[in-house]
């Protein structure tokens, strides 16, 4: 059999209606890294831990209603014939822009209430999103809800756990390891934003700059997944992904040509 064969049940126990799910406890995982990260930045920024804490549950909450609704869209011709399903969290099926969203929603609102820079909130959260989206696509790897379409490469997945969530007609066969690629782009994105963070002087470009780069790595990426097209031959994440690098790069131009008016001239 081609590729590296992965024969792991997504479910770890089952006790009558109650499942426990890789998915979840690596999401958390996943969770609890951004959250310890965000701290460790947050004192280079002169943001309190205990902001950090406060802000983390809403994060989280708007994070995955987001990312559980831009997934349902994506696939409303399953679930509208499966409505409880949506609410199945512990199967897996986050979507990592509409966590973006509803996360950043979180993050506006707070930094409202709490009269806190967003750009600087938004400049701290960085590597721990990095992080996060890093260890949480391990979820991913395992569920096999988020693989690529069929290939003969010799890296190439080949699910055979009945369990496993790859789309019908792969069970089996060897496909692109999709959540492997974010992985590394997301490494190499945190590379670069630990890299600018020290020299970025204007609050918010950190943030606008990983956006940027993710939609790159996201829209190019896509390509080697299977899902529903919205137009153009796009899948939804790929249109979002250009809709996030056009607002992105303009805010970007914008906040360096700010920063650059109120340099002091010489002499």
């Amino acid at each position: 059999m081609n590729g590296i064969v992965i024969n792991i049940d997504p479910t770890i126990l089952r006790l009558g209606h109650f499942m426990l799910n890789w998915y979840g406890i690596i999401v958390i995982l996943a969770i609890l890294a951004a959250i310890g990260m965000a701290i460790h930045e947050g004192k280079r920024k002169g943001i309190s831990s205990d902001t950090i804490l406060s802000l983390a549950p809403w994060v989280v909450l708007g994070g995955m209603i987001g990312a559980r609704l831009f997934h349902v869209i994506d696939r409303w011709e399953y679930y509208a014939g499966n409505p409880l399903q949506m609410f199945a969290l512990w199967q897996g099926g986050l979507a990592i822009w509409g966590a973006l969203a509803g996360g950043g929603i979180a993050i506006l609102v707070y930094a409202g209430i709490k009269h806190i820079g967003l750009g600087r909130l938004a400049d701290t959260l960085v590597p721990g999103l990095l992080v996060g989206q890093i260890i949480g696509r391990f979820a991913c790897i395992i569920d096999g809800d988020a693989v690529g379409g069929a290939t003969t490469l010799p890296w190439a997945f080949t699910y055979i756990n009945p369990g496993a969530m790859v789309p019908a007609g792969l069970l089996g066969v060897p496909v692109h390891p999709y959540p492997v690629y974010d992985q590394l782009w997301n490494l190499l994105g945190l590379a670069i934003a630990l890299k600018l963070r020290r020299h970025l002087k204007t609050d918010g470009l950190l943030f606008l700059i990983y956006l940027s780069i993710y939609a790159v790595g996201r829209f190019v990426l896509t390509f080697v997944r299977q899902e529903k097209i919205w137009f153009w031959g796009l899948q939804e994440a790929q249109v979002i992904a250009i809709a996030t690098l056009i607002t992105s790069v303009a805010m970007l131009i914008y906040l360096w040509n700010k920063e650059r008016a109120n340099k002091p001239t010489a002499g």
